[in-house]
């Protein structure tokens, strides 16, 4: 029950218009992913940016499980397999940003499509950590069953990344 595991690995890119430029990074995420992305919509209007309440301008792919690892080791290598020490929280969720996709090894860089950068957040849990999803009887999971910094950094040195600080 204390063996940490990638809960999910989400792939993020604020585009930041709708239209076609929001296509062309939702298919760029779909090539690096494998999965169809889902659009979000912006919250609230910004006037100087031009965004308006509602309208699309990002998407986003949650990956589980083996595909999440997979996908994970390649993004690592984009950025050397080296992650700074505060991108993690206390949790041992950690974020890092990918400037351009085509850094990626495997992904090529097409002119009709463009180039984009991206935003990845890996959350980790152990078994157990159900309680506090499921419908029923949901509860909390205690201080000391959850993942904390120093497990992630152990994790991540085994997959040969270095976090500095």
């Amino acid at each position: 029950m204390r063996r940490i595991r990638i809960e999910k690995v989400i792939l993020h890119s604020c585009i930041g218009t709708s239209g076609e430029k929001l296509e062309k990074g939702a298919k760029i995420l779909e090539s690096i992913a494998g999965q169809k992305p889902a659009i979000r919509k912006a919250k609230k209007r910004i006037r100087d940016f031009g965004i308006h309440k509602k309208e699309p301008i990002a998407c986003m792919v949650t990956l589980r499980g083996g595909k999440a690892e997979k996908i994970l080791k390649k993004l690592f290598e984009a950025k050397n397999k080296v992650i700074s020490s505060s991108s993690l929280d206390k949790y041992g969720n950690f974020s890092f940003g990918i400037e351009e996709h085509i850094e990626i090894p495997g992904m090529k860089y097409d002119p009709n499509l463009g180039v984009i950068g991206l935003d990845v957040t890996v959350n980790f849990d152990r078994p157990g950590f159900r309680v506090k999803k499921r419908k029923i009887k949901r509860s909390r999971v205690p201080e000391k069953h959850r993942v904390t910094k120093n497990e992630v950094i152990k994790y991540l040195k085994k997959m040969g990344v270095t976090v500095k600080a």
